[in-house]
């Protein structure tokens, strides 16, 4: 087997830091300007608009007393100056459930998150009920991203899934569509009072104002929502539509207060069973998931909703008429992209909204990790030791930036596109593990036209970069069909490269019983895959301590025709085309390779350790991880490979 470099690896200069960095003050200033520009357009446009439409005026009579009335009023007017907002208690502990299961809803949450913890004063506990795929990916990003007074319990969905998997179901969202249902069940019995949202949703105000809104339901009402913003329950966007029962234009379910308490009392599984039943008799399947079975309750018992103003719910999908939910930007509290098309979706504001939700899409979470000043929270066992280790550190220590980068926890977002792996029956596969940065992006489709055998690959980015590399993937005829590829994201933090612990991230996550521990600027043979799995057997490697090392060569040219054979290499190897790898600046880095001897071999050969030595090697998957404690260039993969003979 052989390898064969392409580029050297550059180092990223000082210089090229801030011109990046003045680049992005630059588009931070455009898109504010683009921003107030908007903001101004729709002040002139929306100035002569009503605030509200619809079928409100049950609304008041479901209330009781005149403090209801007149509230129902105020929404009607939807001019957020005009609402009397009650509060939530300063350090009150605010409840957030969400139904969240695979890659891309575990992508699409985090945005949602971060605009929560953006505006938030008060302590939160997140309820997620996932799958697998979610649980992993979100156990280990809030683990990892250790945001002061944040709770997070996960739920299995899979125990709920016999809960609703009867109910058959149009919806993209599928099985996972119809579990909000679920929740007096699935959710702690002594949780009272929730909010529940979709994925697919953008705060731009403080959550603990949607949570104060508990305060105004009367004693009979149990569900807050925002009316349905589009002409959908209506029956009239094509012909022969037939919609489920609702009430007026009926209700969204992508924000919901649910009074769990009351609910309970009043028999909601029961509830929700029975009417599914009955309706599916003639409907015979629900086309918006739990969104149908809510409003056909509510149909029939709409003393139990309180109906939320609009703007903690605007809907843009295409058939809606949000514009008419609001005249100004301050109104605006809740974006909702409850549209497949997402941030295509065709609205005359839409630029607006769009701006709003990258401003999160790209947020450096790292800054979300700042304390709640007055409220007291308990810190976890990891945070106590973290900050007990900062504190040892002596800051006039010449090594103290070392020793603080040591320490240093960075954010992780495990498979950050859709991942899929099937194990093979012999035992023998190898998952190729690498780790880059944003410059080497370009090296990605060229590595998985040569490797068709599983990929783990960690990346070094920046939660902006992040974003640039998905729309890369995402364009990529290439990378969009592999699913054998796992991406995870470390996100910068601190001035080093922490390469060996992003090293260490891509190796955790590989699934297969043996790794190919290489980097980003190699490109494998054509039919490397195929040969290491056989040499695995061959080598028996299964009962034996053995490290297959894969002989690396380079070249200084950008444009190469690939060699196609072990006579094609050696016959560039002599007319100066190809070099063995490092010869000229670091020889004994892979002198034990013993090149001479590789020429004329047709079988594979011991090789014995010496100092320096750092090849690229073919292990176990249980091999012991890189020393994080490198950081930087130089010595990484020494003293791997030194660690590795050692056992």
């Amino acid at each position: 087997g052989r390898s064969l470099l392409l580029a050297p690896c550059l180092l990223e200069s000082t210089e090229a830091r801030f011109l990046e960095r003045e680049v992005l003050a630059s588009r931070v200033r455009q898109v504010e300007e683009e921003n107030r520009q908007i903001r101004l357009q729709l002040s002139q446009s929306q100035g002569q608009t009503e605030g509200n439409y619809g079928n409100q005026q049950w609304v008041a009579s479901a209330d009781t007393g005149a403090e209801d009335v007149e509230n129902t009023a105020e929404e009607r007017a939807n001019h957020s100056e005009c609402v009397r907002s009650p509060t939530a208690e300063k350090c009150e502990l605010i409840h957030v459930a969400c139904v969240c299961a695979g890659h891309n809803a575990s992508r699409d949450v985090v945005t949602l998150v971060k605009s929560i913890l953006f505006h938030r004063r008060n302590p939160l506990h997140f309820h997620f009920i996932t799958d697998t795929v979610a649980n992993q990916i979100l156990s280990t990003l809030f683990q990892s991203w250790m945001v002061p007074s944040v709770q997070v319990s996960f739920y299995d969905a899979d125990e709920l899934k016999p809960e609703v998997s009867w109910i058959p179901n149009k919806h993209y969202s599928g099985i996972y569509g119809l579990m909000k249902l679920t929740l007096t069940k699935a959710l702690p019995s002594d949780l009272s009072k929730v909010i529940v949202l979709d994925t697919d949703i953008t705060f731009a105000t403080d959550i603990a104002e949607l949570w104060a809104i508990f305060k105004k339901f009367t004693a009979k009402q149990v569900i807050g929502l925002v009316e349905n913003q589009s002409d959908w329950y209506l029956g009239n966007l094509w012909k022969n539509h037939k919609p489920w029962p609702a009430l007026g234009r009926g209700f969204n379910t992508g924000v919901i207060l649910l009074y769990l308490e009351r609910l309970r009392k009043l028999g909601w599984e029961q509830m929700w069973r029975l009417t599914a039943e009955r309706e599916l008799m003639s409907m015979l399947s629900t086309s918006l998931a739990d969104q149908d079975i809510f409003n056909a309750i509510i149909k029939q018992n709409p003393v139990l909703v309180h109906q939320l103003p609009c703007f903690w719910n605007v809907q843009l999908s295409d058939h809606t008429r949000s514009e008419q939910c609001y005249t100004e930007v301050s109104d605006l509290k809740v974006i909702h992209w409850n549209s497949p098309k997402k941030l295509r979706v065709k609205n005359k504001h839409v630029e607006f909204f769009r701006n709003l939700y990258l401003t999160f899409l790209e947020y450096d979470g790292n800054l979300l990790r700042r304390e709640l000043f007055g409220c007291s929270s308990q810190a976890t066992s990891e945070s106590t030791r973290l900050q007990k280790a900062l504190e040892e550190l002596d800051e006039d220590d010449q090594c103290y930036d070392f020793r603080r980068e040591r320490i240093m926890v960075h954010r992780i977002h495990l498979y950050f596109l859709e991942y899929e792996y099937t194990s093979t029956e012999d035992d023998t596969d190898i998952t190729l593990v690498a780790q880059l940065s944003m410059d080497r992006l370009q090296m990605l489709e060229a590595i998985c036209k040569h490797w068709e055998g599983p990929i783990s690959l960690a990346l070094y980015m920046s939660d902006a970069e992040a974003q640039q590399f998905l729309r890369y993937a995402q364009a990529s005829e290439v990378l969009k069909n592999r699913k054998n590829v796992g991406y995870h994201i470390v996100y910068k933090e601190g001035q080093f490269y922490p390469v060996n612990l992003v090293r260490n991230v891509a190796l955790r996550n590989a699934k297969t019983p043996y790794v190919f521990l290489t980097d980003i600027d190699f490109l494998p043979m054509y039919g490397l895959y195929d040969y290491l799995r056989k040499s695995i057997v061959q080598l028996d490697m299964a009962n034996t301590k053995k490290a297959l090392v894969v002989p690396a060569f380079e070249t200084l040219r950008y444009r190469l025709s690939f060699p196609k054979s072990k006579a094609e290499l050696l016959s560039m190897l002599d007319m100066g085309t190809l070099y063995t790898f490092r010869y000229h600046v670091w020889t004994k880095g892979h002198a034990p390779t013993n090149y001479a001897k590789w020429r004329t071999a047709t079988t594979p050969y011991k090789v014995e350790w010496e100092a320096d030595f750092e090849p690229y090697v073919v292990v176990r998957r249980d091999c012991p991880e890189y020393d994080q404690r490198f950081v930087g260039f130089g010595w990484n993969k020494v003293s791997h490979i030194m660690e590795l003979d050692a056992l």
